[in-house]
């Protein structure tokens, strides 16, 4: 506890924190591609800090895979091979549906309500042609949704898997040129009204692979 509390009051702690979260949201929702280069002196400039929280923060996020840093020192957002394309989907494709099958109890009309909300606002990014925006809204489509899994363990590896896929994210919406939203986050709709678990196991498992898959062709 004690601990816990001399972080809080510790500014460089507080502006270390700030940097890793403003980097990682930037990263996990596609604002950078794939191979972006940054160094410390610029995150610095930016966030207004010294080098020694930013280079804390790109520690941190470079253990997360979020950020490779190279022998020399370079920082730049990670260029995944076809094999850990692969390796990311294939978590995806385990870990998502067990966590949506774990919130379909939970599945009550006003969450619904909410994911038929934020499908528009998917939409509407897509019709804006804002890779960003649909990334955001995306994965905020399915966070809300695991969230009712109560199993935050399983949410966070599944969001480390998200934000190593970033920067690929932001490619792959370019190749695919989205005119319309993803046809499986309705399938994913009708199967919680249903309570319907092995559709809705099949539907998330599809919606968050099939993209992936394109980047391997």
């Amino acid at each position: 506890m004690a601990e816990t509390i001399a972080r809080i009051s510790d500014p460089g702690a507080l502006a270390h924190e700030r940097v890793y979260r403003a980097l990682r949201s930037r990263i996990m929702h596609g604002e950078l591609a794939p191979g972006v280069g940054m160094t410390l002196r610029g995150i610095g400039k930016e966030f207004d800090v010294s080098m020694t929280p930013a280079r804390e923060a790109v520690r941190r996020l470079a253990a997360e895979g979020a950020l490779s840093i190279s022998a020399s020192g370079r920082v730049s957002t990670p260029e995944l091979s076809h094999e850990r394309i692969e390796e990311l989907a294939t978590l995806r494709a385990m870990l998502e549906p067990e966590l949506a099958s774990r919130a379909l109890p939970r599945a009550h009309f006003a969450l619904i309500e909410r994911l038929e909300t934020i499908n528009q606002a998917v939409s509407q990014s897509v019709a804006r042609h804002d890779a960003t925006a649909y990334i955001r809204t995306n994965l905020e489509f399915h966070r809300t949704l695991y969230l009712r899994a109560q199993a935050p363990a399983i949410l966070a590896l599944t969001e480390t898997v998200w934000l190593q896929l970033g920067p690929t994210m932001r490619a792959l919406y370019g190749r695919l040129n989205r005119k319309e939203p993803p046809v499986h986050h309705r399938l994913i709709l009708a199967a919680l009204k249903a309570g319907d678990e092995p559709g809705l196991r099949l539907a998330v498992r599809t919606d968050v692979t099939q993209g992936l898959k394109m980047l391997k062709a």
